[in-house]
């Protein structure tokens, strides 16, 4: 696992990090602008600013993300080597969690540092009084960013800190625990702002998106649906999924591994039914080189296979109880888990007609053999891609790969939930019908996954809560769900998890920084 020096701050950065940040993206012509483009709004490169972040920050964009979203569920398991990141085994795999680790304390930091950035550009906007469109997309952009954030603080740690203010002095950003209570209104004040602020889409007089990638009132509207979810506030969910869906903006894709295709010429990316993705750029033999970790930390690792097969890091795949529960009547299984030993599928299962190379749990790190029987095939690199970047043998492995972070799926699911809990059975049913039909027809027999039809709440809630499962496989999800459902321990416990488990503990090095000030969680 890749380390770097790190630490725990609430926060205290300087002028020349946001500059620094913001200068490496504004050069690479971000988001497909250009320069006379960039001259829209007072905070533009601020702006641009958050988005770098977002791709550079580890805590958002790779190992320590991937840990504490999908490692800890009962579908994804760490994956690589034995000896690589091992730690990781006993802290996200056992639930033995760490009170001071470079994974637990950068997601930590990364986090509260966008806050951070966030709080910065709202300060300038209040400073300079902005009130032109231009200027106030940007402050909506900061307001998601930081609602962005504490969201997932939240549901890692449940209370934090509540930071919504841009301070110079290090010791203003010392302060207690906020209620989680709190924290859920300061995001639904940043959404609310957000939604508001952030224009529909970024599409010229010819319907042609200016700015590929970048936030709008449907992403803002997603996020603050999903906050509502984990509070069960089943109308607000459902109120603005409609909105989402009234807009026009979205669709699903006709075959789901459309969703995850990352191809020459962007091909894939920013689909119709993505809402929001984190944006990554490698050019012909490397350059420019404006990557994301995203896509490499999963791809296969060599192990003793062959130097073609040096794709990536190889962290975050399938469990064999993911494979064992997954119908394969189901055309997602073969487009979400890839086979060691065997064939990859080809295009009509979101391959590229290649073989993989065996695994033996007798023979790992032998020669031709890999280190694990499953890999995720949602970040499978395009041989293609790989030979135009020239990102061969883990030279970056496949850092042109964007992070699906909000699809459209997710809307229809959370409606199909909300409505059903809300005693809504019909839409719930029709809700539901939308994400099976895509599944059902992304392979070749019609009769798979047929319709569900409402019977009952329980029978329905039950239909909802697996096609979360099938549909968004090794994305992320999973161990959140459970925690909100509350079936982490019927599903986790066989594996270590406690009901303390739900929060992650607050890493020891922000507590001693604080000077008490900050309390470590309960049970800790």
């Amino acid at each position: 696992m890749k380390k770097r020096n790190i630490y725990i701050v609430l926060i205290a950065l300087g002028t020349s990090v946001v500059l620094g940040s913001c200068k490496k993206f504004l050069d690479r012509k971000p988001l497909s602008a250009t320069y006379d483009d960039l001259k829209q709004g007072t905070l533009e490169a601020q702006s641009f600013g958050l988005y770098s972040n977002l791709r550079s920050l580890a805590g958002f964009s790779s190992l320590p993300w991937l840990d504490f979203h999908s490692i800890r569920d009962d579908d994804a398991q760490k994956g690589s080597s034995q000896t690589d990141g091992a730690e990781i085994n006993a802290e996200f795999e056992t639930f033995q969690y760490t009170k001071n680790d470079w994974a637990t304390n950068t997601y930590w930091n990364d986090h509260y540092t966008m806050i951070y950035l966030a709080n910065k550009e709202l300060f300038s906007a209040d400073s300079l009084g902005v009130t032109d469109e231009a200027s106030l997309r940007n402050v909506g952009e900061a307001y998601f960013f930081r609602a962005y954030s504490f969201f997932d603080l939240v549901k890692a740690y449940g209370e934090v800190p509540l930071l919504n203010y841009y301070y110079t002095n290090p010791a203003d950003g010392i302060r207690p625990k906020a209620k989680v209570d709190d924290i859920y209104a300061q995001i639904d004040k940043d959404l609310d702002t957000a939604s508001m602020y952030l224009p529909l889409n970024w599409n010229d007089a010819q319907g042609n998106s200016q700015y590929p990638g970048r936030l709008t009132s449907g992403a803002a509207k997603t996020l603050w649906a999903q906050t509502y979810l984990f509070r069960k506030n089943w109308q607000r969910v459902k109120e603005l999924c409609q909105e989402v869906i009234a807009s026009g903006e979205y669709a699903l894709l006709p075959k789901f591994y459309d969703v995850w295709k990352d191809g020459l010429s962007g091909a894939g990316k920013n689909s119709k039914e993505s809402i929001f993705e984190m944006q990554a750029l490698i050019g012909q033999n490397g350059t420019p080189n404006y990557g994301v970790a995203w896509g490499t930390s999963q791809n296969i690792r060599q192990g003793g296979a062959s130097v073609e097969w040096n794709l990536g890091w190889g962290w975050n795949v399938p469990t064999q109880n993911l494979v064992n529960d997954w119908n394969a009547a189901d055309p997602r299984k073969n487009m979400t888990v890839l086979y060691s030993g065997e064939f990859d599928g080809g295009s009509a299962e979101g391959g590229y007609g290649a073989t993989i190379p065996p695994y033996n749990k007798d023979s790992l790190g032998k020669s031709g053999f890999l280190d694990q029987p499953y890999w995720n095939k949602k970040v499978y690199s395009d041989p293609a891609m790989r030979s135009y970047t020239g990102q061969i043998n883990n030279a970056g492995a496949a850092d042109w790969i964007n992070h699906r972070i909000l699809r459209y799926a997710d809307v229809l699911l959370m409606m199909a939930e909300a409505s059903n809990e809300l005693g809504d059975g019909a839409t719930a049913a029709a809700m539901l019908e939308q994400v099976r039909a895509r599944a059902r027809n992304s392979g070749s027999d019609p009769n798979a996954l047929p319709p569900v039809p409402f019977i009952s709440q329980s029978q329905m809630r039950i239909a909802i809560k697996n096609e979360r499962r099938w549909e968004f496989a090794m994305e992320g999800y999973r161990f959140y769900d459970l925690v909100r459902w509350g079936d982490a321990q019927s599903a986790l416990g066989t594996l270590g998890y406690q009901p303390r488990n739900a929060w992650y503990p607050i890493p020891q090095p922000a507590i001693d920084l604080s000077g008490g000030v900050l309390v470590q969680n309960p049970n800790y």
